[in-house]
């Protein structure tokens, strides 16, 4: 499958450039110039499948020009020690769960496909890759187990100070041998702001093959469509019901990769962008302009993104039309007392703990199916386990959350982070001279 640069339709690269290069020169992101179609029968074929096996068929589907299919297997096998788990919440809400990695968040399932697929570029081609990532919260700790132990890779995960909670912070800070943690004197934009500019410095690229583990990298964004696929096969029998799924989002690669499948051919009527304060997508969807706002603080803080990437991806995709991408998704934002009212709503009327980000789903599918008012298939993803954000589910609950054992092993390691402001030539020597 060929790329293209949204900057310019006639620069084209295959995967492992697009993969290796991360961004164009001109700091543009790829996205599939032509995305392989799958049609019903197929997907009824793989149906009842495990989830390895329906990621190796809709793998090799979108990867048969890039990944040698014995190649793919082993990334896949290696990967996905673990799948997303669906639970119903009542008749007419199901909740589709991916924090059932090693680092208890949906980004386990891109980041170790994506860390697989590297470590067999950096051996294929005999050379040491370098990887930066910026992360409001998730990314780091997925990123980082992800590619932990791996030879000729070494990877910077840069996070913003005190802006996350403190076992995410821990999830990353803890981190050494080939995986860097840095601590930026700023907000996340701040933090993506340094990555891109690093990915642009000639200088810098000289010296090191950089290459990133953000939702920019279609190595990280492709792969997360696998999981749309098997959760909805699971949800729907009948492939004439229609099926919404709202997607909590912040820089908006997952809901992205939802769009890359539906336009692959998987039957979704309608995806449902769910955010916080940090509306610029939400308001874009009532306006038609897309204006982004400096970051605001939230529970949902992985979500805490002012100036999402991939907004200009999700535009290439309907080819900047407005009217196109306002009839396929639908979109609603939350401050912290709607995270905290569905919190408390889904425990006591359905047993079900939420974290806040998942909150923001919940709110959101709700808030769609209460507009449409028809007998779909309502479905939202849950991205993270409430263990992660103990603190704020317990204040809202009054009860105790208990953390899993792979959290409380990394609450008693040593912080291995260092701190930096948030001034690109002081990151850039650091990077020359560690």
């Amino acid at each position: 499958m060929k790329y293209y640069n949204i900057n310019n339709r006639a620069e084209v690269v295959d995967f492992e450039t697009a993969v290796l290069n991360n961004v164009a020169k001109d700091g543009g992101l790829y996205i599939p110039c032509e995305l392989p179609q799958v049609n019903i029968d197929f997907l009824k074929e793989i149906k009842n499948l495990s989830f390895k096996e329906i990621s190796f068929n809709i793998g090799r589907t979108i990867f048969k020009d890039d990944i040698p299919d014995n190649i793919l297997a082993t990334i896949i096998d290696k990967a996905f020690t673990f799948e997303p788990t669906i639970k119903e919440l009542n008749e007419d809400i199901r909740v589709i769960e991916l924090f059932n990695g090693p680092t208890l968040s949906f980004k386990d399932f891109a980041a170790r496909f994506m860390a697989n697929y590297m470590s067999y570029l950096a051996e294929k081609y005999g050379k040491k890759l370098t990887v930066l990532v910026a992360t409001s919260g998730d990314t780091g700790s997925a990123v980082a187990n992800a590619f932990y132990g791996i030879d000729n890779i070494k990877v910077y995960v840069l996070y913003p100070s005190q802006r996350i909670s403190k076992i995410q912070e821990m999830q990353i800070a803890t981190f050494d041998e080939n995986v860097q943690p840095i601590e930026i004197e700023g907000t996340f934009d701040d933090c993506q702001g340094l990555v891109k500019k690093a990915f642009v410095d000639e200088d810098l690229n000289k010296k090191l093959n950089l290459t990133s583990s953000n939702s920019i990298n279609v190595a990280r964004l492709v792969p997360q469509s696998l999981y749309y696929f098997y959760s909805v096969l699971k949800l729907i029998d009948d492939f004439n019901k229609k099926i919404a799924i709202c997607v909590p989002s912040g820089n908006f690669g997952n809901l992205t990769a939802g769009i890359l499948s539906k336009k692959m051919g998987l039957p979704v009527y309608k995806y449902v962008a769910a955010t916080n304060c940090n509306d610029s997508f939400i308001r874009f969807l009532k306006t038609g302009k897309f204006e982004p706002n400096p970051t605001i603080k939230t529970y949902a803080n992985a979500m805490d993104v002012g100036n999402p990437n991939n907004f200009q991806r999700l535009y290439a995709l309907y080819n900047n039309s407005f009217e196109k991408i306002k009839s396929e998704i639908a979109g609603y934002s939350f401050d912290n007392n709607d995270m905290i009212d569905a919190i408390k709503y889904a425990y006591e009327y359905h047993g079900y703990v939420l974290e806040p980000h998942g909150a923001c789903g919940y709110k959101g599918i709700i808030s769609f199916k209460n507009e449409v008012n028809n007998s779909h298939i309502y479905a939202f993803l849950e991205t993270a386990h409430p263990g992660k954000f103990k603190d704020i589910v317990e204040m809202v609950l009054q009860v105790e959350i208990e953390i899993p054992e792979s959290l409380k092993q990394c609450l008693s390691k040593k912080k291995n982070s260092i701190k930096l402001p948030d001034d690109f030539k002081v990151f850039k020597n650091y990077l020359i001279e560690n």
